[in-house]
């Protein structure tokens, strides 16, 4: 079967983070198709008979040790790029050393910093009428606040009027971490409601409106 750049392959347990993948993935590249795979076997299987523009992988879908079922990948399709999700982002070796054509990030990557990747692997391959987006949620360059890399997330996102449960779903998290990180926002903030805290937000320049 001839190769398939129009599509991504997403090996991944059904879980919230996989869903948050899938999000990045359609609003990176509107038009790619998505093959979904929750079994390692299947996956060596989906790659014998086709390549695809992107194979993201989840280290929780590995029935033996993560670099093993990357050396196996790679010997199906030596050229496939792959994006891979490690709890150990450490386990990756070096590039001069060791070049491979996989990328392997930390499961708590911030959607920005995992839109930027996804995108710069599939202008690699993608050969076609796609138009890649830039990650709506990309930190703009601004003055420094209190708060931390993931509670800057969800205040870009409170301040874009999403509820808890869609916030949970756009980083991955559970509703009870938004809700934690939301306390902390109006802590550090001083604002004793969400709309106070949004206009401080705008009126600070730690986000934009």
């Amino acid at each position: 079967m001839s190769p398939n750049f129009g599509a991504a392959l997403v090996a991944a347990p059904p879980t919230l983070h996989r869903q948050g993948l899938l999000a990045l993935l359609r609003e990176a590249c509107p038009g790619l198709t998505i093959c979904l795979v929750s079994d390692a076997d299947l996956l060596l299987t989906f790659l014998q008979q086709r390549a695809y523009a992107l194979l993201i992988l989840d280290e929780a879908v590995a029935t033996m040790p993560l670099l093993l079922l990357l050396e196996r990948l790679y010997a199906v399709r030596s050229q496939q790029q792959v994006l891979c999700f490690s709890s150990n982002a450490s386990q990756s070796l070096p590039s001069l050393l060791y070049p491979r054509p996989w990328t392997i990030v930390d499961h708590n990557a911030s959607p920005p910093e995992v839109s930027h990747t996804i995108q710069h692997l599939l202008t690699k391959t993608l050969h076609g009428p796609w138009t890649l987006k830039p990650h709506a949620d990309t930190p703009p360059l601004g003055p420094p606040t209190p708060f931390s890399r993931r509670e800057l997330d969800v205040l870009r996102l409170v301040v874009a009027d999403y509820c808890n449960q869609e916030i949970a779903d756009a980083l991955c998290l559970s509703v009870r971490t938004v809700e934690s990180h939301r306390r902390a926002l109006l802590q550090k903030a001083g604002a004793r409601t969400l709309v106070g805290l949004v206009a401080q937000a705008v009126r600070q320049g730690w986000v934009t409106a």
